[in-house]
């Protein structure tokens, strides 16, 4: 796997629930490439519980919508944005679950959207919860206005 770096680090006003490492109140993900998949692993803390000890369900959500969202900016070199999201919970995650693994892929594109396919693990390789995505792809010089220029790895 291949550590993904975040083109948006350096860019004025990112502060991305999901990914930015400055947001205080956020999920601090981190991205790699592995084959055709983008994946995070991720570790669940109280303060994300819906239910006591139990990971919010909206939560889970933003992981796999932010997966999905990486999957467009590395693997299509482009930005976009969520048409639809549609999440199944499999297995409750308790807040105390000491890692998760979120993992995307493309399942098809159709002109300007993008499908994709994720899907939660917990530590002991269950799957917890899947989701389904479509995203609208910007087209090059949309992207360009919105501040991307190109999603690259680090090197070996």
């Amino acid at each position: 796997m291949k550590k993904i770096i975040n083109p948006w680090c350096d860019h004025p006003g990112y502060n991305c629930f999901g990914c930015s490492p400055d947001n205080p109140y956020g999920l601090h993900m981190e991205f790699f490439e592995d084959g055709d998949d983008i994946v995070s692993m991720w570790h669940p803390e109280k303060n994300y519980q819906g239910w006591i000890n139990t990971m919010h369900g909206g939560i889970l959500s933003t992981l796999i919508d932010e997966t999905c969202g990486w999957v467009v900016t590395r693997k299509m070199q482009t930005s976009g944005y969520t048409t639809n999201l549609s999440v199944k919970f499999r297995k409750a995650v308790p807040t105390t679950e000491s890692e998760l693994t979120i993992r995307a892929r493309i399942v098809k594109q159709v002109r300007n959207l993008l499908f994709i396919h994720a899907d939660i693990t917990n530590s002991q390789g269950e799957l917890c919860v899947e989701g389904d995505t479509v995203y609208f792809l910007m087209d090059g010089e949309k992207a360009k206005e919105m501040g991307f220029t190109t999603c690259d790895v680090e090197e070996d």
